[in-house]
């Protein structure tokens, strides 16, 4: 595709030796070929512009940067004939390009963002579409999902190259419905600028990832840029009405003129927003009543915990901001499936008792979880847990004493050390709850819990939820919780 019909016309062009034909686009120089428009962007480890020579050298045809880097210095000159974009915001600027380069993207894109349960509504999103008998695929933390495969992904929300290229697949493929996940650290650098946003959901925020945000503010505010930014004012925002940061999201929605759908205990009773008026727990899920412009809905969700009842009924807000209407929308909620590793069921002891796995790895979304089971529990609840590595650390000691608020009894295990000692961030967890078990393998940690377990107790193993591997150093070794479980359960006569 031809440079010019890459930019708009905020773009600058400091050097244009010639229109020319762009044959590929990439931010890693060893990825350059011939034709090729290298982005030098700068990152937190390493400056792109220091790999302009090698981009040169491998052939390419333009080079876009930010201002003030010394393009002379890296080896550009008049006679390369390289074309040259600087732009005050090369991040964006690049993922603007990315989207003219491949065009095409589903018609209908809704995105979710918050701290906790983006990929479960975006999963419940993907389920309520097709079983409305449409061609839909979802986007995040479990890769890419359709009718048609699965696809791992590095990243919840990838770089924008990635993203783009698998807009233009879905769309190649005839999946004109997409969910996707909206990271912050994804917004926080651009990555979704350039997607056609029809509508987007925010769930709700809890302390994460402060290793790589400044500070809670900072992270609540790389959020808050799917509605202010990315979203456009056309758009349909569906919020958390019982988050506790609902009012500030919702004034800037109504500032940029988006249209709300409040969803929760908290939501109005009238209009289009989703109030939920009840909710009773049941053996294997939940019974809701949910209020919705004027009518009462009595729906069987087969899924546990509160939270869940959110999430289903935010993807059910995200589907109706996207056109369908409520009275086909709420019924679909009743064939809901679990996400994998997201309070998941693995099985049961012989006893009697249940075995659950969740991603939980912030101190609210571990609290939550709990909370969850809880109702479901007759006798005593049961947490394996760690926490990661090279992470924030300071939620550590919170995700400890969350566990010993909401548990009976704690296991304080391995999760994924990385490149830390794993017995400082055990001890770490621990400061949060001191009459904790620590059991370091994790493998044995599950065995353990699950040979204490008694008729009416329940157990949640959480951090980890679908993840295969766990990261020790630089290695990944493969585990998987609830393939662990199932083999502990089988071989002490438990059901599955």
């Amino acid at each position: 595709m031809y440079l010019t019909r890459l930019l708009d016309e905020k773009a600058h062009v400091e050097i244009m030796p010639q229109d020319m034909d762009i044959q590929g686009l990439t931010a890693d120089s060893r990825e350059v070929a011939p034709g090729f428009l290298f982005a030098a962007l700068p990152g937190s480890h390493a400056d792109g512009a220091e790999f302009i020579g090698e981009a040169l050298r491998r052939g390419a045809s333009a080079i876009l940067t930010a201002p003030g880097v010394d393009l002379a210095a890296h080896g550009l000159n008049a006679a390369n004939q390289t074309a040259v974009i600087r732009d005050m915001n090369p991040r964006q600027r690049l993922s603007l390009m990315a989207a003219a380069f491949y065009g095409a993207q589903p018609g209908i894109v809704a995105a979710v963002t918050g701290t906790n349960a983006k990929t479960s509504v975006v999963n419940f999103v993907r389920q309520i579409w097709e079983l409305m008998g449409l061609e839909a695929a979802s986007l995040g933390t479990l890769g890419v999902e359709h009718g048609r495969g699965h696809e791992m992904l590095r990243h919840t929300t990838p770089d924008p190259i990635e993203i783009h290229s698998i807009l233009k697949k879905l769309k190649e493929q005839n999946i004109n419905h997409l969910a996707l996940e909206a990271s912050s650290h994804g917004l926080a650098q651009y990555r979704l600028d350039g997607v056609r946003i029809k509508a987007a959901a925010f769930t709700n925020l809890s302390q994460d990832h402060l290793d790589y945000h400044a500070s809670l503010e900072d992270y609540f505010f790389s959020k808050l840029r799917l509605f202010g930014e990315v979203l456009p004012p056309s758009g349909v925002a569906v919020l958390n009405a019982d988050s506790h940061v609902f009012e500030e999201v919702e004034a800037l929605c109504w500032a940029r003129g988006q249209r709300v759908i409040a969803v929760g205990e908290a939501a109005p009773e009238r209009g289009r927003h989703i109030h939920l008026a009840a909710r009773a727990p049941t053996t294997h899920g939940q019974d809701l009543s949910v209020r919705y412009e004027g009518r009462v809905h009595e729906i069987h969700l087969p899924l546990v915990g509160a939270f869940q009842a959110s999430n289903a009924l935010i993807a059910a807000g995200l589907v109706m901001a996207c056109g369908a209407p409520g009275s086909q929308v709420f019924p679909l909620l009743e064939k809901m499936k679990t996400v994998p590793g997201r309070l998941q069921m693995v099985g049961g002891t012989a006893q009697g008792a249940p075995v659950f796995v969740d991603y939980a790895h912030t101190p609210d979304a571990l609290a939550t979880v709990l909370q969850a089971v809880k109702p479901h529990c007759r006798g005593r609840l049961h947490v394996v847990f760690g926490a990661g590595g090279d992470r924030d650390r300071s939620k550590r000691p919170l995700m400890g004493a969350a566990a010993a608020l909401s548990a009976d009894i704690v296991t304080v295990t391995d999760d994924n050390p990385r490149h830390e000692d794993p017995a400082s961030i055990r001890h770490a967890v621990m400061e949060g709850a001191p009459d904790a078990r620590e059991i370091a393998d994790r493998g044995a940690a599950i065995e353990d819990a699950i040979k204490t377990l008694s008729g009416g107790d329940a157990l949640v193993v959480a951090g980890k939820g679908h993840e295969t591997g766990q990261v020790i150093g630089d290695n990944v070794i493969p585990f998987n919780d609830a393939e662990e479980i199932r083999r502990i359960l089988l071989a002490a006569g438990g059901a599955l």
